[in-house]
């Protein structure tokens, strides 16, 4: 049997999980795999999604534990969670002696290597960024608070020990692979670190796949028709740049009159409208939608252009963004910043849309609509090409293959 234990401290029941775990999971559950997955639940999105998640697993064979995370108080609820995390691991692999723990970024890592030195199971550090860095540059940590400070460092040293001890590396970026070995580590490789961007779904975010009568109802349902509709799909906040994005709208509507705002998030309306207001955005021309998962395709088929800023960093080296796969998969032309990952040579590369050098309001305010450069086929193309989950799974299989079996 093969057997993998999968920890992730990010919960099955998020946008998240659905989109960036269980789709992997499944994958390479039909190539032989046998899973155990522990994440951590929020209890709200547990409540409303646990049963269909857990019909998924079983149809799929995977074992799902799931544990419930807890967020208060700050920094001892996360060292209890981890505590959690680490009893359920060591008593499930007495049972399932695992041969390769695959840790998805850091906290999931502490319980991994621990697995590793002491039981002597593989494994595979899946690091998904700089964690520690984003979240000090995210402004989560204050290094200014010596709990804080001394938190960032020991993470920092972590992150080391991770990749030197850990058997395999997964970096969603090349330039966080080129990161990580300009550092000169012991035991890291280029071969050890394999690139695996963010990948989407095309089976589900496919055009030909969108019910047209649906796609009219919407239209007529939030009062888009004859409407030019500039797009964002998910989250707002810490990274993600809303008053930027809003900027960029109000210069829109002096192109296009008839511009809408669709925001397809599940963050609160009250925060985008407030801010909008705020710039003298009429209120009228915002509309924000929640969806589950499978209905995004749908809404993306609305947008015109998509549009999406993330302030860089150094940790956004190492982001890929979710929804530029999504996006490109849908064939919209897309609006973005330079400086992030691998977006930007992405976009150039698959002629996706458009590229700011920055998000100053000089850029904001000058870009044009024509988007002369834009090729849908070359950017569905580039979707299959580079976000295909098949092709992320393929890239998985052949590291699992190394180690299990």
């Amino acid at each position: 049997m093969k057997n993998v234990l999968y920890l992730s401290y990010d919960g099955m029941t998020d946008p998240l999980g659905q989109s960036q775990v269980l789709p992997y999971l499944i994958g390479l559950s039909k190539k032989g795999f046998q899973f155990t997955l522990i994440s951590f639940e929020k209890p709200d999105r547990y409540a409303q999604e646990k049963n269909k998640i857990e019909a998924l697993c079983i149809e799929h064979n995977i074992l799902w534990k799931p544990l419930l995370y807890t967020k208060n108080p700050p920094v001892l609820s996360t060292i209890l969670d981890i505590r959690k995390m680490r009893k359920t691991a060591f008593i499930l692999h007495q049972e399932k002696c695992f041969q390769l723990v695959h840790c998805r970024s850091y906290i999931s890592a502490l319980v991994g290597l621990k697995m590793k030195r002491e039981k002597g199971v593989r494994m595979l550090f899946d690091m998904r960024g700089f964690w520690a860095d984003e979240r000090v540059e995210g402004k989560i940590w204050n290094i200014q608070n010596p709990l804080f400070k001394s938190i960032y460092s020991y993470f920092k040293k972590k992150e080391r020990t991770y990749f030197e001890e850990s058997d395999a590396i997964v970096s969603l970026t090349e330039i966080g692979k080129n990161e990580i070995l300009s550092w000169n580590l012991k035991q890291v490789s280029s071969e050890k670190i394999e690139v695996i961007p963010c990948c989407v779904d095309l089976k589900l975010f496919d055009p030909k796949r969108i019910d047209q009568d649906l796609l009219h109802k919407k239209k007529l349902e939030y009062h888009l028709n004859n409407q030019f509709i500039v797009g964002y799909v998910g989250s707002i906040g810490t990274w993600y740049q809303l008053r930027e994005m809003l900027l960029a709208f109000k210069h829109i509507v002096q192109l296009k009159p008839n511009a809408v705002f669709l925001f397809v998030t599940k963050e609160s309306p009250s925060i985008i409208q407030l801010e909008a207001t705020q710039l003298g955005i009429a209120p009228d021309s915002i509309r924000v939608v929640s969806v589950q998962h499978q209905k995004v395709p749908c809404f993306i088929s609305l947008f015109d252009c998509s549009i999406f800023f993330i302030r860089p960093s150094f940790s956004k080296k190492a982001s890929s963004p979710t929804k530029q796969g999504e996006i490109m998969a849908m064939g919209i032309p897309l609006i973005c910043n330079a400086g992030v990952g691998d977006t930007d040579e992405i976009v150039w590369r698959y002629k996706a849309g458009l590229v700011l050098k920055d998000t100053n309001e000089s850029s904001l305010s000058t870009f044009s609509l024509d988007f002369p450069d834009f090729d849908r086929e070359k950017t569905m193309h580039g979707a299959k090409e580079y976000f295909g989950l098949e092709r992320g799974v393929e890239s998985y299989f052949k590291i699992y293959d190394k180690f299990v079996g």
